[in-house]
């Protein structure tokens, strides 16, 4: 099972509000997700985001593969292996 950290899409139509969230890379955007780890708000100014950085830690070292937007979020907070 390949198991990717992505965004999820919430909120209203042109105000959008993303989860970061664990999921198999399978299952569809806004499918079945395995566990939540943080939130992300671009319409802010700066943009703002929230992560469970130990859940974070967790599933990266369990091969949980970032994608390349979660990514960039995991580098502005510190968060690697």
């Amino acid at each position: 099972m390949a198991v990717k950290i992505r965004l999820t899409r919430m909120g209203k139509k042109k105000n959008p509000l993303y989860r970061i969230v664990v999921a198999d890379s399978r299952n569809a955007r806004d499918g079945k997700v395995i566990d939540e780890i943080g939130t992300y708000d671009p319409n802010t100014e700066p943009s703002t985001f929230k992560i469970d950085e130990e859940k974070a830690k967790k599933w990266l070292n369990n091969g949980a593969q970032p994608t390349e937007v979660v990514g960039k979020l995991f580098k502005v907070a510190n968060i690697e292996k």
